[in-house]
């Protein structure tokens, strides 16, 4: 629960270079979505804490898992975040926003209760030394004495995007942490992943034409003739489905540009969506310094 009370200050100073780069239109459709979603997750935490039942179930559960496993739930928690925030960086106005219901209703219990009884660690670090059965009370009280933060009073456009960027930076070096620990993949020994199978099935067949015509595959070194049905990646290189397919069955890379492609690895993912924004707030960075 420690790792979560520091957060670095080059991650915030990334992501609020990135949002710089926003346009006024791209910020308030990020704030709206975000105070939807705060309000969503504060409307949980109120269910489980009016809920002897549920909360008893809830923190039953939290006990019963492992400290990795309870890992993995605040990262998906951040990649969930992460999506959102990449969607609105990319204007992506023809898709909607990622799903923010992809977690079972148990797991969203069980991660907003965790980050809530970490909360109140960092706030009073004895407060947990009572007995478990007493700790929705003491949750009771913590919120009650900052009703604010908890409730669906909106706040200010710049307040929404601050606790936005103060729980992402928060959530990600937890992520940093526990990576670094071994409990997830990532590091400087990064493993290979595969490319998401949603990803695969979605990739478009494309026809050689003769412009493409002689093109080398550079799988397997044979010719891609005219004519002939081959596979493009969003980065725009062809390859043919017979060669690609066993490659990206192991790997989440070009062969020829190393552009990465979803996963369906947790900690990839969260590693792939902040390259993208490292990548956009270096390019403001130096646009700036023009």
């Amino acid at each position: 629960m420690e790792k979560l009370d520091h957060q670095s200050p080059s991650e915030i100073t990334i992501i609020m270079s990135t949002l710089s780069t926003f346009t006024s239109h791209q910020l308030s459709d990020l704030t709206l979505y975000i105070s939807a979603l705060h309000h969503r997750h504060h409307s949980r935490i109120f269910s489980l804490l009016s809920s002897p039942t549920l909360f008893s179930l809830t923190l039953h559960h939290l006990h019963s898992l492992s400290l990795q496993q309870k890992s993995l739930l605040i990262a998906k928690h951040l990649l969930s975040k992460l999506a959102i925030f990449t969607h609105f960086m990319h204007n992506n106005t023809i898709l909607p926003p990622p799903s923010t219901t992809s977690m079972k209703l148990r797991e969203l219990d069980a991660v907003l209760l965790l980050l809530l009884l970490c909360e109140l660690r960092q706030h009073d670090p004895e407060a947990l030394n009572l007995p478990p059965s007493r700790w929705r009370l003491v949750l009771c009280q913590y919120i009650a004495k900052d009703a604010l933060k908890f409730s669906s009073i909106r706040g200010s456009n710049r307040e929404v995007i601050m606790k936005f960027i103060e729980l992402l930076a928060k959530y990600k070096n937890f992520v940093n942490a526990m990576t670094h620990a071994g409990h997830g993949a990532g590091g400087k020994d990064r493993k290979e992943v595969a490319t998401s199978v949603a990803v695969v099935v979605a990739l478009p067949s494309v026809e050689v034409s003769g412009d493409d015509g002689g093109r080398e595959c550079v799988i397997c070194k044979e010719e891609m003739k005219e004519g002939r049905d081959v596979c493009k990646l969003p980065c725009h290189h062809m390859f043919h489905w017979i060669c690609i397919l066993p490659w990206l069955k192991k790997r989440n890379t070009c062969p020829c540009c190393r552009f990465q492609l979803p996963s369906d690895d947790i900690f990839a993912e969260i590693r792939r969506l902040w390259e993208v924004v490292a990548k956009m707030s270096d390019s403001a960075k130096f646009v700036g310094n023009c």
